[in-house]
């Protein structure tokens, strides 16, 4: 008899009790990721009126890939550009959350007589919103075109990559089982060098990699190519001591820069679908519903404590950043919720064995009553904004007001401050690439030239030759490289006392510059003299080919950028524009829109509801600030600006679409029919013309058989007689009455 491995009926028996709950779960129209949960608790050892998954250990695995999949998607999502161009409002808001809820959450679990570990995790499973449950709401909400809801999204990526971080601190401090400052600081700095590296590496390799392959990409060798190189950087970031999940998200994030990241979503999109169901199924077969059932008014504390702790942190967050007290409440009560990252953190803490088992099922209990409470928060947050305005004192809203105006007004920045964040910028960059080589030349490439090819001291000098070549041009960037030319000449030119400094700065930057050289070669050599020596023969070197390398750096500068914003540039990404509570939206004309073939002009868009059309996307077709005379088609992509009162009233005409019954019935009994014509038949001896098929039964004659001939397509001069099998297409009720 054939045995069936338990790998393969276990994952039978989670897709089938997720495909069952999943089509309940659309049918109520509730969040598929609950019903991927309840999958789990049926098929769950704690449940035993259903078959249970008979090796866990298995399941574990599946759900292992599910995370990585998970976060490679979600990396798609993030992007990193999108992270510089959120602003300080999305940065400012995000941190305030995480640093409030953590200590909330914190707090709680020691109230509550918990462990000192069980407490910091629930603080990092509650400071996390849900990215998927916000999207969902909002969609079904019809609200992503309004202002608060671009703010909400960009704290929501800065919220990713906190979440990153925390994963990282956690697993740091769950291992050391203490919390040592210099541990965590030692922990953060080792992250921050290498995502800049793989930033750096990926954006400079990857994109230029997919270019050139390009016709040779079908979809099957784009997917394979995806998971290659998701699976590439999961086994790199494993290899220096992160988490898979890490690796995964930083390859999904250096794909989201190039111009095929909407392409990999979509192909990855159904391996991502299947691997996440088997991980939140693996989720509810951890939950055990007696726990639920003792730690009911836990479970009740926390949820309190993360709705009302996340809109109150949130909003403060969007106050402080300069955002008017109704963006504020609407955004603070939308990320009211936590979700999927805070499933990632509880199941952290199981696998390190580091928390309670009762702790990762009141995360999901909390996590499904917050997705409930959602929707409904975002519907009252407007009335409740309205509220506010009402019983607050005047001078308070008045004062709100004036602060978020001047604070999103503020653009200037002096001379010092562009001069200075360029040099750390500069420095940062090049540092960190110089570091990065250094380390491949000690732990790679000397090992390997004295196993290979020589060892000793003519080893150690390929080795430090090949290292200076290699850095040579980062070296010179570091060192040499003119930064905010203008900003430089008018503080030299035009303020005398700003010499000095700028002398010590450049001084300053040569001298890093040797200590990065110096750090190479101690790394080989114990004599300082020969480490001198050395230091100004590379010196001299870097100063005599200064031009070969300013040269050769400009390429490889010019490339990278290119690689980074070819993507922006194909969407020509639009930012926010500050003043007021105007902002740009984008919809789509709809086919049945009253928009359709009129001319702006005749429209009078601007005129009558106060919104400017500043962008019209047709196809490949830009049309940037179209002008009076453009008319609109079906398709069209607008880019406007408006309130969003405005956007809103002219959003509901461009995509408005009221179906006709009638129209839909006809379209329903609407089919391909056979009808014999009798002597009786009131078309008998008539033509095609005369009969009024067309006119009266809405039908097409699309052949006629007679004799056993068949003619199709018959002229409109064909006269039907006794016998005639004509195929019809069109309204059965009509013809048959009609024919008959």
């Amino acid at each position: 008899m054939i045995h069936l491995p338990h790998l393969i009926t276990d994952l039978g028996l989670i897709l089938a009790a997720a495909g069952f709950t999943t089509l309940i779960f659309k049918k109520i129209k509730q969040p598929i990721v609950l019903g991927y949960i309840l999958a789990g608790l049926l098929v769950g050892p704690h449940f035993t009126l259903l078959p249970t998954v008979a090796d866990d250990e298995s399941i574990k695995i599946w759900a292992e890939i599910g995370v990585i999949f998970l976060l490679f998607n979600l990396g798609l999502e993030f992007s990193f550009k999108k992270l510089a161009n959120v602003g300080g409002t999305a940065s400012v808001t995000a941190v305030v959350e995480v640093v409030f809820m953590l200590f909330i959450g914190y707090l709680a679990g020691v109230a509550m007589g918990w462990k000192t570990m069980d407490a910091i995790f629930l603080g990092g499973i509650l400071s996390i919103s849900s990215t998927t449950i916000i999207i969902r709401a909002f969609e079904e909400l019809n609200v992503k075109h309004k202002k608060f809801a671009g703010l909400v999204f960009g704290v929501l990526i800065v919220e990713d990559l906190v979440a990153i971080l925390l994963l990282v601190l956690l697993s740091t401090l769950a291992v050391s089982q203490q919390f040592s400052g210099t541990e965590m600081l030692v922990s953060v700095l080792k992250l921050v060098f290498f995502l800049t590296l793989w930033f750096l590496g990926g954006i400079f390799l990857i994109p230029t990699f997919l270019k050139r392959t390009r016709s040779l990409m079908t979809d099957e060798t784009m997917l394979i190519v995806s998971i290659a190189l998701c699976i590439a950087m999961v086994i790199l970031a494993v290899q220096v001591g992160f988490s898979p999940a890490l690796g995964a998200f930083i390859m999904g994030s250096i794909l989201a820069e190039t111009t095929q990241a909407e392409r990999i979503e979509h192909l990855t999109k159904s391996v991502k679908d299947l691997f996440a169901a088997v991980f939140f199924v693996s989720v509810g077969m951890l939950i055990d519903p007696g726990v639920l059932v003792d730690y009911a008014l836990p479970i009740v504390v926390i949820t309190v404590a993360t709705v009302f702790g996340k809109f109150i942190s949130s909003a403060s967050g969007m106050l402080l950043s300069g955002q008017s007290l109704k963006n504020s409440v609407q955004s603070g009560m939308s990320l009211a919720q936590i979700g999927e990252f805070s499933f990632i953190i509880a199941t952290l803490g199981l696998s390190l064995k580091v928390t309670s088992d009762f702790l990762y099922p009141i995360a999901v209990a909390v996590s499904a009553v917050t997705t409930f409470t959602t929707p409904y928060l975002i519907k009252l947050s407007e009335p409740f904004y309205k509220f506010l305005e009402q019983k607050l004192p005047q001078r308070w809203v008045k004062g709100l007001s004036r602060y978020s105006s001047d604070t999103q007004n503020i653009t200037t920045m002096s001379d010092w401050k562009k001069l200075l964040k360029a040099y750390a910028y500069n420095s940062f960059i090049h540092g960190v690439i110089m570091v990065g080589i250094i380390v491949a030349s000690m732990k790679y490439l000397h090992p390997f030239i004295t196993e290979n090819i020589t060892n000793g001291l003519k080893g150690t000098l390929i080795t430090i030759g090949i290292s200076f070549v290699v850095m040579a041009p980062f070296l010179w960037a570091f060192t040499l490289r003119r930064i905010e030319k203008k900003a430089y000449s008018h503080l030299w030119l035009n303020k005398k006392d700003s010499r000095g400094p700028l002398v010590v700065l450049e001084l300053l930057r040569i001298l890093f510059g040797l200590l990065f050289v110096g750090f190479l070669l101690i790394q080989y050599f114990d004599k300082w003299l020969g480490i001198t020596l050395i230091l100004l023969t590379i010196g001299g070197a870097v100063l005599l080919f200064s031009r070969r390398l300013q040269s050769f750096y400009d390429r490889l500068e010019t490339r990278f950028l290119r690689n980074l914003n070819e993507r922006e540039e194909q969407q020509n990404a639009k930012n926010k524009i500050a003043p007021w509570d105007t902002h740009l939206a984008q919809f789509e004309i709809s086919p049945q829109s009253s928009f359709i073939g009129k001319t702006l002009m005749e429209l009078g868009i601007r005129e009558q509801y106060g919104v400017n059309i500043a962008l019209i996307e047709r196809g490949k077709l830009v049309i940037p600030t179209p002008g009076p005379n453009e008319r609109l088609y079906p398709m069209d992509k607008l880019t406007v600006i408006g309130t969003d009162e405005e956007i809103a009233a002219v959003k509901a005409l461009a995509e408005e679409f009221t179906p006709d019954d009638d129209n839909q019935n006809v379209k329903k009994s609407m089919e391909l029919q056979q009808v014999v014509i009798s002597s009786n038949s009131p078309v008998c001896g008539i033509s095609i013309r005369q009969s009024g098929i067309r006119e009266n039964a809405q039908g097409l004659i699309a052949g006629i058989e007679r004799d056993g001939n068949r003619v199709l397509n018959p002229e409109s001069t064909w006269v039907f007689k006794p016998g005639d099998i004509v195929w019809i297409v069109g309204n059965k009720r009509k013809i048959v009455e009609l024919l008959r």
